[in-house]
């Protein structure tokens, strides 16, 4: 019985030893089959192609630069689109003697002297397999010359690519911003985009924000070429991926308009926005420029032009603009008061002109004094007196609170880098800025918008928005969609503010425009179902002294950059408005007299175009 167990056990052995010898035999097997295979179709399939790469070093690999995205407003009209460009490319490793042939070729197209130098400093600077940018404005002419002198010309080649244009122009530029050749800043990444000789990349505006997006990837095309240069075909092209199309908010025509605008200003710029939704409309600061300077290259006397310009063209006032916002800010003040119940719809205060705190006299702007004001009266009329004295019972850290729950003293999350953050001033502020105690005379001079205080164009229009769509915290974009993705919710949550106390600053508000006594009646939209409410605002940038006075000095008198600003904010219509307007005009005196009658016709615009009824158009 044992020996049989024995014999057993060695049969069994000698099976198993020899299903695993099948295995591996059969898997050795097929990786031989699959290595002889490979060797068959690299030799015999692309024996060719191989052959051709080794022989002589034939071929020119070329980087495919993509087709940037466009950028499009709300309709779809096009605001950053690209034209048809061709330039002339050398690489100087392709080419015995650079410095020969660029002098061989400025015998068929106009290439000074200072370009030939400036091109052999670049080639020391850069690989020699890079290509060098000659020439990227030649006319078909030129194209034609050089297509034909080829032989003569080794390593000059013809690249028909694209520049960017901005139909739109200065109107625009400051949200669109512009695009530039690649920096050495701008190499932080690993695209082989950055390393293509002239190709452009976002410098300012949408275009930087959202230049991965819009770039798209880079194509690879693989040339045969003979020993002169001469390509005889192409071996192999890996395609590129344009851009993607970015969809904004924006009305182009809206954009225009409110540009033009404020053109019978020195300095100034608007906001208009959706209070429902935070869709911004237009977005303006002028004066501007043309970012079609710039995706050539800038002249260096122009640059110089527009950095010495004491109106500050480069700089998106809209967003980096802080001002102090002047009367705009008594709703800030008398919605505090109410949600505190230091204030409600029947206290009254009376105006004399003034109103006297310790040993200091607070001057109202109407020196005859108001009278007997309740809160509506008192934002109607602007009543500096009725603002001091309920401040004095607020308090400037309820009033902060509550500015800031507005939208002001912080950045807005807006989709420009530019954006600046403003100033609400608190006690702990001044503690840990100036490490000094707050004093009730600076609550006095910020329940009007002085002092501390300090708030761009967009700010003062998410606080009105914030006001007037019964207290939700909207929250302003502009980038509707990238590719077909939405990027912005349309619905904000509650801010947790009395409906009373919103309808009662309202109210104020209304009147500010509506009623005969509004210090922007005059400025009124007469239109039915279009009519306004707002603000405006009067900031002082340099206070007149008492002798300063008595010479007959007035502000209209001092030097513009001396003078006040004048602001507005607004809405439409007051039945349920859904358009928020702010408007800053830059030392332009009186906001009642400068800034409403733009933010006037900038409504009245608005509510004509509609463009909140129209859905964002995205097209393939």
């Amino acid at each position: 019985m044992a020996e049989t167990s024995y014999i057993d056990r060695d049969t069994e052995r000698e099976e198993t030893f020899s299903r695993r010898a099948f295995i591996i035999g059969a898997v050795q097997g097929g990786l031989l089959a699959l290595l002889c295979g490979r060797l068959v179709w690299l030799q015999v399939s692309q024996g060719t192609r191989y052959k051709t790469l080794a022989e002589e070093n034939r071929i020119n690999v070329k980087i495919i630069a993509p087709s940037r995205g466009q950028i499009v407003d709300r309709f779809g009209v096009p605001l950053a689109v690209n034209n048809q460009n061709f330039r002339a490319l050398i690489v100087p490793e392709q080419t015995e003697n650079l410095e020969k042939s660029l002098r061989t070729l400025s015998g068929y197209i106009d290439l000074p002297e200072k370009n030939v130098k400036k091109l052999l400093r670049q080639a020391k600077q850069s690989r020699s397999f890079v290509p060098l940018e000659i020439n990227d404005r030649l006319t078909w002419d030129e194209v034609a010359k050089i297509e034909v002198n080829l032989p003569d010309l080794p390593g000059v080649s013809i690249d028909e690519g694209e520049i960017r244009n901005y139909p739109f122009g200065e109107a625009t530029a400051h949200i669109i911003g512009y695009v530039g050749r690649v920096a050495k800043s701008d190499q932080t990444e690993e695209d082989p985009l950055l390393t293509l000789h002239g190709f452009r990349v976002g410098k300012g505006g949408l275009e930087k924000v959202l230049d991965k997006d819009l770039r798209g990837t880079a194509g690879s095309s693989e040339m045969e070429v003979n020993v002169v240069g001469r390509e005889v075909r192409e071996l192999k092209q890996t395609p590129t991926m344009s851009g993607r199309r970015v969809t904004l908010s924006l009305d182009a025509e809206l954009q225009r308009y409110t540009q033009n605008r404020m053109a019978e200003s020195i300095s100034a710029s608007a906001v208009i926005m959706d209070a429902v939704t935070g869709a911004v409309y237009a977005l303006a600061s002028y004066p501007s420029f043309d970012p079609n300077h710039f995706t050539r290259g800038i002249p260096a006397e122009k640059w110089e032009e527009l950095l010495a310009d004491p109106t500050f063209p480069l700089t998106n006032k809209a967003l980096a603009g802080q001002y102090p916002p002047g009367s705009t800010f008594k709703m800030v003040t008398a919605l505090a008061g109410l949600e505190q119940g230091t204030i409600n719809a029947h206290n009254t205060a009376f105006c004399p002109g003034h109103y006297t705190y310790g040993d200091t006299k607070f001057h109202c702007w109407k020196h005859a004094g108001h009278g007997t004001m309740n809160v509506i009266g008192a934002l109607r009329e602007s009543c500096d007196t009725y603002f001091y004295k309920m401040s004095t019972d607020v308090g400037i850290d309820r009033i902060a609170v509550m500015a800031r729950r507005l939208g002001l003293g912080d950045k807005t999350g807006f989709e420009l880098t530019e954006e600046r953050p403003g100033l609400m001033p608190d006690q702990k502020w001044k503690r840990d800025k100036l490490s000094q105690s707050w004093h009730p005379g600076e609550t006095i001079v910020c329940s009007i918008g002085q002092g501390y205080i300090q708030t761009t164009p967009l700010q003062l229009a998410v606080m009105t928005a914030r006001l007037v769509n019964g207290g939700h915290a909207v929250v302003p974009w502009i980038v509707g969609k990238v590719g077909d993705h939405p990027e912005h919710q349309q619905t904000w949550p509650s801010l947790g503010l009395n409906p009373k106390n919103l309808a009662l600053v309202k109210q104020g508000m209304d009147e500010v425009v509506d009623h005969k006594r509004g210090t922007a009646h005059a400025s009124q939209i007469e239109i039915e179902g279009m009519k306004m409410g707002g603000k405006t605002g009067t900031a002082q940038v340099k206070r007149i002294t008492k002798q300063e006075r008595a010479l007959g000095i007035k502000n209209e008198t001092l030097p513009w950059r001396f003078r006040h600003h004048a602001l507005f904010v607004g809405y439409a219509p007051i039945e349920n408005p859904r358009y928020v307007c702010s408007v800053v005009v830059e030392h332009g005196g009186g906001g009642s007299s400068a800034a409403a009658p733009i933010a006037r016709d900038l409504l009245r615009m608005t509510q004509q175009r509609n463009p909140a009824a129209t859905p964002l158009k995205v097209e393939s």
